[in-house]
């Protein structure tokens, strides 16, 4: 659902907040990852068939769903249980701070539920885990939110 080429961050032992931005798309050309222009390449106007994406969720295909808290909330208690009875079998000792952190970050997360914007992995998966879009305190700044014991490291 990410990389660690992104900016990572760890919140309250929970979860991970991965920093993202746009950048710009354009059919069949390289893809600007955000760097900065160099001086003859400044322009502000996207060409002719560019667009602009977020680099996270262009990069591992994520896909945009809905939510009204009442759904999202039926949806976080199925897929808390699944991280916890898949953290029983796999990482007992970790059980108790992720049920804690859990706990305590969903409050959080439902206080400022109007704020989020929804995804998935490109599966699709309903049992999947939803990442959680959000902007910094400056408005302009997106990152993710995934939570720490609902992945998998795979190593490339």
């Amino acid at each position: 659902m990410f990389s660690d080429a992104f900016p990572i961050k760890e919140v309250d032992d929970v979860v991970f907040e991965v920093d993202c931005s746009l950048i710009t798309v354009k059919a069949g050309a390289d893809v600007d990852i955000g760097a900065n222009p160099s001086a003859e390449d400044q322009d502000d106007a996207l060409e002719d068939g560019a667009t602009q994406v977020n680099n996270v969720v262009y990069s591992f295909r994520l896909q945009s769903t809905q939510f009204d808290k009442k759904t999202y909330l039926a949806y976080l208690k199925g897929y808390m249980k699944v991280v916890k009875t898949e953290l029983q079998k796999t990482k007992p000792e970790r059980v108790e701070a992720f049920e804690k952190g859990a706990q305590a970050f969903a409050k959080k997360l439902v206080a400022n539920f109007k704020d989020y914007e929804f995804y998935t992995g490109e599966s699709m998966n309903p049992e999947g885990m939803v990442a959680l879009l959000n902007y910094r305190e400056d408005g302009i700044t997106p990152y993710f939110t995934f939570w720490k014991d609902g992945l998998k490291e795979v190593k490339l």
